[in-house]
């Protein structure tokens, strides 16, 4: 079986730098023959899903309404749901792993949830929002064993190794 990781981060004002290494990451994880997860939408979820597809992977958008229209051009299955944010809980829970970019409030629900369900979590170090809030903070927090932390270019083969060595247990 393929391994799923999910791509989460913000849809709106995401800079330009975090978009370049969202679309790196996608590209990492088409190349490490994973398939790619996300929100469906725009920002990081379509940076990612656009970088999947360049390198030939295969995209899944879980989206909040109902209406598949609303997946970017690169989602090449998109999942309505009707849910809402409560749609985050289905993108962890199909995942084996997550990485994360700048990001807000969104973005932090599904960090929570994949702490809830036991899902590593990699943060990409200098890509803003929450994943640099909690990559600064995470050695007083409780669970902060199980967010880790990655340079841009190394996230996915980050959350590759955490995949592996949960295998193993």
């Amino acid at each position: 079986m393929k391994p799923i990781i999910a791509v989460i981060g913000s849809e709106n004002a995401v800079s330009k730098e975090s978009l370049d290494v969202a679309e790196e990451i996608g590209s990492d994880v088409a190349r490490n023959d994973c398939i790619l997860l996300c929100g469906g939408r725009g920002g990081i979820m379509e940076a990612a899903c656009r970088g999947a597809k360049a390198a030939g992977g295969l995209t899944v958008g879980i989206l909040p309404s109902l209406d598949k229209k609303e997946a970017n051009e690169f989602v090449d299955i998109p999942l309505s749901t009707g849910l809402g944010y409560a749609r985050n809980s289905l993108v962890v829970s199909c995942a084996d792993a997550i990485i994360s970019l700048e990001g807000r409030a969104g973005t932090l629900s599904e960090i929570g949830l994949s702490l809830c369900n036991n899902k590593p979590v990699v943060v990409v170090k200098g890509s803003g929002g929450v994943s640099d809030f909690l990559e600064s903070g995470r050695d007083e927090l409780e669970f902060g064993d199980r967010i880790h932390a990655a340079d841009p270019g190394k996230a996915v083969d980050k959350v590759l190794d955490i995949i592996k060595k949960l295998d193993r247990q």
